[in-house]
């Protein structure tokens, strides 16, 4: 099945608000929104917004069995697992099992994230 298609919408402009959802236990500091999601592979793009001052110490660094793709779209991210600001346009393309946060950003962070559940691999 292919991704879930909405066309041509703007998730940025203030009335799409209601789209963004908290992310859980991360409440207080950064939301999603997923633009789009493949139901059987579990395949998804997504939007996360880190508000000012967010920081995911208490999380630690995370990891995934599957590939992503993150593109910084606005602000800056700090992640601690490259000792590393990301600023907006830096892309990354993450394998499976590479470790990366935890993150921080003093001035907010709008982050692109593309992730392919569907191409797990054994950690």
């Amino acid at each position: 099945m292919p991704k879930s298609i909405i066309q041509y919408w703007n998730p940025l402009l203030p009335e799409s608000k209601r789209h963004w959802m908290p992310i859980e236990g991360m409440e207080d500091f950064a939301e999603e929104l997923t633009l789009a999601i493949d139901e059987v592979s579990g395949d998804y793009t997504r939007l996360t917004k880190f508000k000012p001052g967010a920081d995911t110490t208490t999380f630690g660094p995370k990891s995934h069995s599957y590939p992503e793709e993150i593109l910084i779209l606005e602000g800056r991210l700090y992640d601690g697992a490259f000792n590393k600001w990301l600023e907006a346009g830096e892309y990354a393309s993450r394998p499976p099992g590479e470790i990366h946060g935890p993150f921080k950003t003093e001035t907010g962070c709008l982050v692109l994230e593309i992730s392919y559940p569907s191409q797990s691999v054994s950690e």
